[in-house]
C-alpha cells in the first residue's frame, strides 16, 4: 500500500517539476542573450532557438518578452542581494567587503551589453520600476552601511558625509551605462567600473585604510596574473 502511494504522489509530482526546470531554462537562456545582446535586440524567437524549443512553450510560461524580462530581473536581484549578504558576512573588514563586491561587479559586468538598462529603461518600465526600487532602497543601504562600518573600524575618513557619499557612490554605478558615457570609451563595463570602484575606495581611505586598499589591490594583481599563467 506505502509503495501505491509512493508512486502516485511521484506521477503527480513529476509534470510539475519538470514545469518548474523548464521556466528555470527559459528564464537562463533568456538572461544570457539579454545580457550578451541587450533587451530590444533579442526576440522571442531568438531564446526560441537558443532553446530548441517553440516560442509556443515559452508562452505557456511566459506571457509575452516583458514578463519574461520581468522574471529575468526580480531573479538577478535576488541573486545578487544573496551574493551580498555572503559578501558582507565574509568580509573581514569594510575594504574587504567592497573588494569582494568587486569580483562580484567585475564578473557580472564582463559579459553585460551597455544598452541593457538603457533598453530596460525605456521599453520595459516594469521590470526598470523593479530595477530602480534595488538600487535606491537596497544597493544604496549596502554602500550606507558599508562605510559607516569603514569609519567605525578607522579605514575611512572620520569626516565623510556618509549620505553625500552613498549618492555618490551609487549613481557613478550607473554612469558607465549612459550612452554618451560609454560610447567614447574603448574600455568594457567591468573596466570602468573597477576604476571607479578603486578611485572610491582611495577617496574615502584614512592613512590605514590607504595601506589595506593597496595590500588588496596587491593581492588581487597576484590572483589575476596566477589565473592568467
Amino acid at each position: 500500500m506505502e509503495t501505491c502511494v509512493t508512486m502516485k504522489v511521484s506521477l503527480v509530482l513529476q509534470p510539475i517539476m519538470t514545469d518548474f526546470d523548464t521556466g528555470i531554462r527559459i528564464r537562463e537562456k533568456a538572461r544570457d542573450l539579454f545580457m550578451q545582446f541587450g533587451l530590444r535586440s533579442v526576440s522571442m524567437d531568438d531564446i526560441a532557438t537558443g532553446l530548441g524549443m517553440s516560442k509556443k512553450t515559452i508562452y505557456q510560461y511566459y506571457a509575452d518578452k516583458d514578463e519574461l524580462i520581468v522574471a529575468v530581473i526580480h531573479e538577478e536581484i535576488q541573486q545578487t542581494q544573496t551574493t551580498c549578504e555572503k559578501d558582507r558576512q565574509q568580509s573581514s573588514n569594510a575594504v574587504h567587503e567592497l573588494f569582494l563586491a568587486m569580483e562580484m561587479v567585475v564578473e557580472m559586468f564582463s559579459a553585460m551589453n551597455p544598452s541593457l538598462l538603457f533598453d530596460m529603461q525605456k521599453y520595459h518600465p516594469r521590470a526598470f520600476l523593479q530595477f530602480q526600487k534595488h538600487k535606491n532602497d537596497y544597493v544604496y543601504g549596502m554602500i550606507r552601511e558599508n562605510i559607516l562600518r569603514g569609519i567605525k573600524e578607522e579605514l575611512f575618513r572620520p569626516e565623510i558625509h556618509v549620505d553625500i557619499m552613498s549618492r555618490y557612490r551609487l549613481e557613478t554605478m550607473m554612469l558607465p551605462f549612459h550612452p554618451d558615457f560609454h560610447s567614447k570609451l574603448k574600455f568594457n563595463l567591468a573596466e570602468v567600473e573597477e576604476e571607479f570602484m578603486v578611485h572610491f575606495l582611495f577617496g574615502m581611505a584614512s592613512p590605514k585604510g590607504y595601506k589595506l586598499i593597496q595590500k588588496y589591490q596587491q593581492e588581487r594583481k597576484n590572483l589575476i596574473t596566477h589565473g592568467k599563467n
